[in-house]
């Protein structure tokens, strides 16, 4: 039988008191949801895990802190904003259109990536128009 892959992913981070990272109620909330659709330890909301004959409901979709690794090494980095919402790796900027919270790709970033296809598409509508209105008819 094969080794378990959880006993090879890498310990949890902790603060420098030794406390583990903390989400507020939107943030475990939309964690949760994140647990339920792409873990593949979550079914029916039990863990495969922990399963030890009895199921175990998922640790991670009731507690606030980050506690599960499979979740903070799997599942968290499919959603970048949320994993820096609760670490803080990096720094956050707050969209100049919309604005919602978004990991920035470069210093120069103003606009979420939702709303950056919208913007840039609708200056260039406006920089062909006054393109072709500067060319004599």
């Amino acid at each position: 039988m094969r080794d378990n892959p959880y006993k090879d992913l890498p310990p949890l981070e902790r603060r420098p008191d030794g406390s583990l990272y903390r989400m507020t109620p939107a943030q475990r909330k939309q964690a949760a949801s994140l647990i339920r659709q792409e873990c593949c330890n979550c079914e029916g909301g039990n863990c495969i895990a922990l399963d030890d004959g009895d199921t175990c409901t998922c640790p991670q979709t009731v507690s606030f802190s980050v506690c599960c690794k499979w979740f903070r090494w799997a599942v968290l980095p499919l959603d970048g904003t949320l994993k820096a919402e609760i670490f803080r790796d990096k720094d956050m900027k707050r969209c100049a259109v919309c604005g919602g919270v978004f990991v920035p790709k470069s210093n120069r970033a103003k606009y979420c990536p939702d709303c950056a296809a919208r913007v840039h598409r609708r200056q260039k509508t406006e920089s062909e128009r006054k393109r072709r209105s500067a060319v004599d008819s």
